[in-house]
């Protein structure tokens, strides 16, 4: 019985494993290099970069305006999982065929990567959602900590395996750094369909609880169970102050994220410290992440997430010092302590606010909110910028979203959100 559950909770972690190596090698590494340089040859460096922003924008909007929709058809027909696997499907072969994408090919680069990120992010709404019906209320923490750090090693090894393939090309029997760069999105295709077959195989499709007078047409019974989710809010009144409060910052998080390298060059630190250090987040992640599964249990999981938002704060204000690649190196240190654990335990404290049978629907919502953040943020980001002409201030304007996220966690009551959820 213990081995079966081993394997059960394993098999979801390694879905963490899978698709993280979309977020290093896509998202953050490997692909806005590539689009500026080859997809988009033919663009000024103006331009090609204000197409990845639109490309990134379109995406995210797409997500955020289905997830919901598509969180409660799962939850009424008992599809999470094929769902799940019609996301990561859709997300593994469009990242593939980024291997067809050469130079001045700009509008295929950013199509295929838009499916790749609703292919990604639709995919993890389906995967947290499983998170419930996998972990019991005493090991929640503990195991989505065990995901994340899982994530972050099977994000960083395909990574460094990529830059091998990009600057030692001839070692791989590849012709030269573009091709090692195609190759490299062909690998992270792969990779993420091998690894997303145990969640597939292994996770049951967690049992469907009918809802009175729900309608029996599929769709409309989502927008039924839609409308009573707004509803219910006002039921779940600690998962909804919590769905603000992590808005906030998790706005801060996704900022640090996105932003890190282009401010880095900004200021002139080698491309070199620049690559190092998203892979030092990859390895260091590891660890923290299990260590502040660990520190829930001990402290509580919201002291632990306010000690990762006070990390998150120094850091934001370290940001406007920043002078040498060392300076650099700190930072990302310190971001790797804590960036793995707080977005854990955030989707662990979630997943024990809300009722299990819904948990795909809500964790729709946990979902929009990171898709959300990530527009605003950025934005916020480029405008404190271009107003007082240093993006140093806007590292420093990073830290009212940590301190107003944290203030409202704080009125986050877990004994009676539980007592409600579990009710």
């Amino acid at each position: 019985m213990e081995k079966d559950r081993r394997k059960l909770i394993l098999s979801w972690c390694l879905y963490d494993w899978a698709n993280s190596a979309f977020a290093t090698t896509i998202m953050a590494a490997v692909l806005p290099v590539f689009y500026s340089s080859i997809a988009g040859a033919n663009l000024s460096k103006t331009m090609a970069s204000s197409y990845w922003g639109y490309t990134n924008t379109i995406a995210m909007l797409i997500v955020a305006s289905t997830a919901p929709i598509l969180g409660a058809l799962a939850d009424h027909s008992g599809t999470k999982k094929r769902f799940l696997a019609l996301f990561a499907g859709m997300g593994a072969i469009s990242t593939a065929m980024l291997v067809f994408v050469g130079r001045g090919d700009w509008f295929l680069a950013s199509l295929l990567y838009i499916i790749g990120m609703v292919g990604f992010s639709g995919g993890n709404n389906f995967y947290d959602s499983l998170l419930p019906h996998v972990a019991g209320e005493k090991d929640i923490d503990r195991i989505s900590s065990y995901g994340y750090a899982l994530g972050y090693l099977g994000g960083g090894i395909l990574l460094a395996f990529n830059l091998a393939m990009i600057l030692k090309p001839h070692w791989f029997g590849i012709p030269d750094a573009e091709w090692g760069t195609r190759c490299s999105f062909l690998t992270v295709g792969v990779w993420w369909i091998i690894f997303s077959i145990p969640i597939l195989r292994n996770v049951p499709e967690p049992p469907i609880v009918p809802i009175k007078g729900e309608s029996t047409h599929p769709l409309r019974a989502s927008i039924q169970r839609l409308s009573q989710t707004f509803h219910n809010l006002r039921q779940y009144r600690e998962a909804f102050k919590f769905l603000i409060a992590f808005w906030l910052y998790n706005d801060g998080i996704g900022t640090i994220i996105s932003m890190a390298v282009i401010f880095g060059a900004e200021i002139n630190i080698p491309q070199a410290h620049l690559i190092g250090s998203i892979l030092a987040v990859q390895f260091i992640g590891i660890p923290f992440s299990i260590l502040f599964g660990r520190l829930a249990g001990w402290m509580g999981t919201k002291r632990a997430i306010f000690l990762g938002l006070a990390v998150y704060t120094g850091i934001s204000l370290g940001g406007y010092f920043i002078q040498t690649p060392l300076h650099f190196w700190i930072l990302a240190v310190l971001v790797g302590f804590v960036q793995g654990g707080t977005q854990a335990l955030s989707r662990s404290l979630f997943g024990t606010l809300i009722p299990k049978s819904r948990s795909a629907e809500f964790f729709s919502f946990l979902d929009v909110s990171s898709k959300f953040a990530g527009i605003i943020g950025p934005f916020v980001f480029g405008i404190v910028g271009q107003m007082t002409g240093s993006s140093r201030l806007s590292v420093v304007a990073l830290v009212l979203f940590f301190i107003g996220g944290g203030a409202l966690l704080l009125t986050v009551n877990e004994k009676e959100g539980r007592a409600r959820a579990f009710s």
